[in-house]
């Protein structure tokens, strides 16, 4: 009975921190559909990102404001601004410039493949040994970028007669969806060395303090793109200020809310293993609201990305 009683609190926080960890994946997984909607109002992306971030600094340091925080050396504080406003502008840049050229549910997968990265860079450096855990990992990662991305395309470059006019035109129609999948990877790439500088980085500092520090780099940042390509307006649809206010709460402030508290919850490892539902969040979304295709090719390969994630997670969870 005793037993029994001491597992409900920790039953308690595992569903709590379970359901917060699951509303942050929702809130991160529309961030794709949001933008588009807001760029199928003929905004363009530096735009639209320069008012997410604006608005999104304007709410953390407004609730930043409301506590104690002790207040942050001025160098450091523009560390944060350069390098960590500056990275998360060039991994979402990034990121969100492949929607013109694959989907919503093509990019959360291939994005997805950021601890893939982290572990081949970790190995060829020798900063981590390659067990068979973490090569079985890389090969499903790897095997799942395969089936989402080159499989197809050879498909469209050999075309139905294979031949050789086929295979030029099959690669000319693939060329745009090839470049969606470079930014996409190349974003994963780019946050799979985010990930460490910001943990250098952080120190003892807090993490809203450090996160709104960030959003003002990364505001900055679009804002200098938006008014150097003179695309920076504030005349916008109803629609389009209606998809940057979502997009600001419900897939900036709020999830990156949620996600700490259920990572207080869950810790590191289980927080890691519920947020893998984000890909496949995204993949419903576009679906539901971008109507966007959705294959078993897409899905097979995301599973196959998913599942390397969730092997790397408990390979953590042994270590630890």
């Amino acid at each position: 009975m005793t037993a029994a009683r001491r597992t409900e609190p920790q039953a308690a926080l595992i569903g709590s921190g379970t359901a917060y960890t699951l509303l942050a994946a929702l809130g991160f997984a529309a961030v794709s559909t949001l933008t588009s909607l807001a760029l199928a109002e003929h905004v363009s992306l530096y735009t639209v990102l320069t008012w997410r971030y604006v608005l999104g600094a304007i709410v953390m340091v407004s609730w930043i404001g409301t506590r104690n925080y002790p207040r942050m050396p001025w160098r450091e504080a523009a560390r944060f601004i350069v390098l960590g406003g500056g990275g998360q502008a060039l991994l979402v840049g990034m990121a969100l410039s492949s929607l013109r050229y694959i989907s919503a549910a093509t990019l959360a997968f291939l994005f997805y493949t950021y601890p893939a990265w982290v572990t081949l860079v970790q190995a060829v450096r020798g900063a981590e040994r390659l067990t068979w855990r973490r090569v079985l990992a890389l090969a499903l990662s790897f095997g799942g970028i395969v089936v989402i991305v080159i499989a197809p395309v050879l498909d469209k470059a050999t075309g139905a007669s294979g031949t050789l006019t086929s295979v030029t035109v099959g690669l000319s129609v693939a060329d745009g969806a090839l470049r969606g999948v470079a930014l996409a990877l190349g974003a994963a790439i780019v946050y799979g060395l985010y990930i460490p500088l910001m943990g250098w980085m952080q120190k003892d500092h807090k993490v809203s303090v450090t996160s709104a520090y960030g959003k003002i780099g990364s505001a900055l940042c679009f804002l200098i793109l938006a008014v150097g390509d003179r695309s920076f307006t504030t005349s916008m649809s109803t629609t389009a200020w209606g998809a940057i206010v979502a997009l600001t709460l419900f897939s900036t402030v709020m999830p990156s809310v949620f996600f700490l508290m259920g990572l207080m919850r869950l810790g590191p490892v289980r927080t890691a293993i519920v947020s893998t539902v984000e890909p496949f969040l995204t993949a419903m979304l576009g679906a539901l609201v971008l109507h966007q295709p959705v294959t078993p090719r897409l899905i097979a390969g995301g599973a196959m990305i998913v599942a390397a994630v969730v092997l790397l997670q408990f390979r953590r969870e042994r270590v630890a």
